[in-house]
């Protein structure tokens, strides 16, 4: 998988940084894409943010928006 596991969370959840080539100034110009991977074929994507809008999400608010999307 890309990018870095979150692990205090039960579920398979990834954090990527990606570009912002609009705002080339560094890491904290991109955005963030926090992912699930449910099974090999099957790839959730939860949240994507602009670094510059929100510093992190807490594991907290990622299973919140775990739950949200399975209880829908």
């Amino acid at each position: 998988m890309i990018g870095e596991q979150i692990t205090d969370i039960k579920a398979t959840v990834f954090k990527v940084r990606a570009k912002n080539s609009d705002i080339p100034s560094g890491k904290s110009g991109g955005y963030r894409l926090i992912y699930q991977v449910i099974s090999p074929t099957l790839i959730l994507l939860l949240v994507i943010y602009a670094k510059s809008d929100q510093i992190t999400i807490s594991s907290t608010e990622i299973k919140r928006l775990i739950q949200e999307t399975f209880n829908q």
